[in-house]
């Protein structure tokens, strides 16, 4: 059977969702829902707690020191992003973590770290 990212198996009905009413639509509706289901996937901004400030300062601390591998999650406009890779530097003044992933060294603002995770 070919592979379709829009038939569901729902018990013994094979359904296409919601891609069979698009034929009755406008394109101007259906560019609406797409827009709805954008802004339906974003994720609101985690509140971090002075305790989990306080985990996130210890584990960057850590990592530095240790130059052991991470995984550092952001939050940028609705969405989490994830970084793999060894933090290089702290820069206090401007907020900023330096770190390596892969070849390449990338900056990340320190007010958009979600969490720091140490891989042994």
């Amino acid at each position: 059977m070919k592979h379709n990212k829009y038939l569901k198996v729902v018990g013994d009905v094979k359904d296409r969702g919601r891609i069979k009413w698009t034929a009755l639509m406008l394109p101007e509706h259906v560019e609406m829902i797409r827009e709805w289901y954008a802004k339906d996937e974003l994720v609101a901004k985690p509140e971090l707690t002075e305790d989990d400030l306080q985990v996130l300062q210890e584990e960057m601390d850590i990592a530095l020191k240790r130059q052991c591998e991470v995984v550092i999650q952001s939050w940028t406009e609705g969405v989490i992003y994830e970084y793999r890779g060894t933090i290089e530097g702290i820069d206090a003044r401007n907020r900023i973590i330096v770190f390596r992933e892969g070849e390449k060294r990338q900056r990340l603002p320190i007010d958009r770290v979600v969490s720091i995770v140490i891989i042994e």
